[in-house]
């Protein structure tokens, strides 16, 4: 999945079983979670979503901004060509969503967001890297980020096998989904950050829910923050 390839039946069929699997266990609550809280009735808002995959959560906003009447406009991005193609097919009827094949550290919008979301993407890097990622999407929002990902708990461990062991049996969906398990995400390092030029960021585990994490970045440039 992470390596550049055409569109196959397979990668389709493996984007589907990754959107059925973020379903249960918990990535979309965990969002709606904070959209109820972040985006007010009769509001708008600009949106980032990092790693977008298939699009599943730039059209999950956008159905919730249709509900509380939000105006929304998404950029989705994410660096697989042949992944956001598929993501476009599926969201024909999501004119709000702008899809582009980009790397997030060379990603320079003419605008700021209000909202950045980076969903089950942290997992995939190094320590180091992932300070990287943190830190560009914090440059990226004026307001508001949510990182939402994977945290250490045996149940999942054993969930991820049952399930693709008995229903998604995939090759590819089996190879990612349990390489996402032990990769995981790497909370209690990035804990361990300077206390120095700092901004706040969320950082929300899919395991444990809306009970979050909220932690203190590091800024690379302190000049575009004033205190």
């Amino acid at each position: 999945m992470d390596r550049p390839q055409p569109v196959t039946r397979e990668l389709k069929r493996d984007l589907a079983n990754l959107r059925s699997l973020n379903r249960w266990f918990g990535s979309h609550r965990l969002v709606r979670h904070f959209l109820r809280r972040w985006l007010k009735p009769n509001g708008k808002a600009r949106i980032l979503d990092v790693a977008t995959g298939s699009g599943d959560i730039p059209r999950l906003i956008v159905d919730h901004a249709r509900r509380e009447n939000v105006s929304v406009h998404i950029d989705a991005i994410d660096q697989q060509a042949s992944t956001i193609e598929i993501a476009r097919g599926l969201s024909s009827a999501y004119p709000a969503i702008d899809f582009y094949c980009a790397d997030l550290f060379e990603w320079n919008p003419p605008e700021l967001y209000d909202i950045v979301l980076c969903s089950l993407t942290l997992h995939h890097f190094s320590n180091d890297d992932a300070v990287r990622v943190l830190q560009k999407i914090r440059e990226l929002s004026t307001a508001r980020i949510l990182v939402a990902d994977l945290r250490r708990a045996r149940w999942l461990t054993f969930a991820v096998y049952f399930v693709t062991a008995t229903i998604y049996r995939d090759a590819m969906t089996k190879t990612d989904a349990r390489l996402s398990r032990l990769e995981k995400f790497r909370a209690p390092k990035i804990c361990r950050w300077p206390p120095s030029d700092l901004d706040r960021i969320v950082i929300a585990s899919i395991v444990e829910g809306p009970r979050c994490l909220t932690l203190k970045i590091p800024s690379r440039d302190p000049s575009r923050h004033g205190g």
